[in-house]
């Protein structure tokens, strides 16, 4: 059997080009080991090059990036996106490589426009969903602080390159259009969750769904948490430079616990002090900005982020909008007590009571009366924290995965046999 996926990483792909993507992409990664044995399997992916290579049993197309300047100054200032233009490439890849059945992993790249341009079948993975990210973008955030601008590094990129959530919104609207237009045509889904199920059905309503979990990377099997004795408080929480993941919640809760005088830390991992998302919720809040115990980790790489999710008392989870978060399956695989909004697809993940507490996104009291709930009762956190791992160690078992992709969702999508 011959899969051809188009990704939005190379997979294993990164490490013969010696560049290790902190926390992206780790669950291809892991599939890809788990099944390039199995099959005859070829990645496709946007790098700074457009040289084939073979590394271990996979195949790996590369799609050159564009390469002219002022072409891409050009991109920059209109808010341009990867349209049509491409089509030919992936057309070109899919003549060299001709596989049986066409692996598109995420709604938010433009490789879906080959969908109707082409007899193999197609088959997509929900990863997030652009268009109810589009719906939820300033949730959290009010688009008054939308044009509050980014400026890193030297002169000549804060003049270029400053950018704002307003022209990140700007993008997003036009991903939505490129998504919508493509999911239509979709006949076959990969999801995960109750969430990505039923907005495929209106979004896709003519295509079969088939479940497929994600593998997690090595080092969250190989680990296990273990109760603490801090003295101080220590809550994780990995996020990302985005207005829609709840930072702000998790800053004004921050607020509400100091204000209490609870001994707290609260580290993030994924933002960096100057992130757009920092200077606009510090904007947003005033002086409900927290004074103290916030530590921001920037971008991690595996074993980092193990060892300082190891370290903490709990994880937290603060986002307006998720399918299956791997930030929050992480920490549940690992055994952590877990927080996390319900939010898109998290209900399917982790059932409120039994493996974790469930709360309302956007209510920094909620969130902070249930650290609160954790720590006055942390023998039942702990417990939960047991049953999260149970139920994550099952969900993610690289076996189970990988023959649930060749057999219940690859075999049944050849032509032939459906």
């Amino acid at each position: 059997m011959k899969i051809l996926w188009f990704a939005n990483t190379p997979a294993n792909g990164d490490e013969y080009l010696n560049n290790e993507l902190k926390g992206t992409g780790g669950w291809l990664k892991a599939l890809d080991k788990e099944i390039q044995q199995k099959i005859d399997l070829s990645v496709s992916f946007y790098y700074n090059t457009n040289m084939p290579f073979r590394y271990r049993n996979t195949n790996y197309y590369p799609i050159k990036l564009h390469k002219d300047h002022l072409q891409n100054l050009s991109r920059i200032f209109t808010n341009h996106i990867t349209g049509e233009e491409d089509i030919k490439k992936h057309l070109d890849i899919i003549n060299q490589v001709k596989p049986d059945i066409i692996h598109i992993h995420g709604t938010e790249n433009p490789f879906g426009y080959i969908i109707d341009k082409t007899n193999i079948p197609v088959v997509v993975s929900i990863q997030g969903n652009i268009t109810v990210c589009h719906h939820k973008f300033f949730s959290g955030i009010e688009q008054r602080f939308a044009n509050i601008k980014e400026r890193k590094g030297n002169l000549h990129e804060k003049i270029l390159f400053q950018t704002s959530f307003s022209k990140k919104y700007k993008i997003f609207t036009k991903m939505k259009e490129r998504e919508t237009q493509w999911m239509n045509k979709c006949k076959y889904i990969i999801g995960r969750t109750k969430w990505d199920y039923r907005i495929t059905r209106i979004l896709s309503p003519d295509s079969a769904y088939f479940h497929g979990d994600e593998i997690l990377r090595d080092g969250f099997y190989q680990n296990e948490w273990k109760p603490k004795n801090n003295k101080k408080l220590i809550i994780h929480t990995t996020n990302g430079n985005s207005p829609y993941k709840g930072f702000e919640t998790l800053c004004y809760s921050l607020k509400l616990l100091n204000d209490l005088n609870i001994d707290i830390e609260w580290r993030v991992a994924g933002i960096n002090e100057d992130d757009l998302v920092v200077k606009v919720v510090k904007k947003k809040l005033q002086n409900n900005y927290p004074s103290k115990g916030l530590v921001l980790l920037g971008r991690l790489n595996e074993k980092e982020l193990i060892k300082k999710l190891l370290e903490a008392d709990m994880y937290i989870m603060p986002s307006h909008i998720e399918n299956s978060p791997n930030n929050l399956c992480e920490a549940m695989i690992l055994g952590m007590p877990c927080i996390a909004t319900y939010a898109g697809g998290t209900g399917s993940l982790l059932s409120d009571g039994e493996e974790g507490i469930l709360i309302q996104d956007g209510d920094p009291w909620v969130m902070a009366g249930a650290v609160l709930e954790m720590r006055n009762n942390y023998s039942e956190s702990v417990r939960l924290g047991i049953n999260a791992r149970k139920r994550a160690l099952l969900r993610h078992d690289p076996k189970e995965i990988a023959t649930s992709y060749l057999v219940d969702i690859y075999q049944k999508i050849l032509p032939g046999h459906h």
